[in-house]
């Protein structure tokens, strides 16, 4: 499962976005059609309605939506703002 790491604080709109790394301090900016597929994947929907709602908004061919959101998945986890396994919560003693 992909999600954005615990120190990656998303800033996203329809016209664009960034997202600060609270780790180094940087921001990566997004670019409007980056940031509108991060909004859909964070959204409560499945990778699948995701696709599908992004295809719809901008037109395109379902396979390019998929390859869109892959491309914008892995190059935040490069980045170390996301990753592909959910980050664990459990404190030292094992419990949530």
């Amino acid at each position: 499962m992909w999600q954005l790491a615990e120190s990656a604080h998303p800033v996203l709109t329809d016209e664009g976005g960034a997202i600060l790394d609270e780790r180094t301090g940087r921001w990566t900016h997004l670019t409007p059609t980056a940031s509108a597929a991060l909004l859909l994947l964070l959204a409560d929907t499945t990778a699948e309605e995701a696709a599908g709602q992004y295809t719809e908004r901008y037109g395109l061919p379902a396979g390019q939506a998929g390859a869109d959101f892959r491309t914008v998945a892995d190059a935040l986890t490069a980045q170390g703002l996301a990753v592909e396994e959910p980050v664990s919560r459990r404190g030292w003693w094992g419990w949530r």
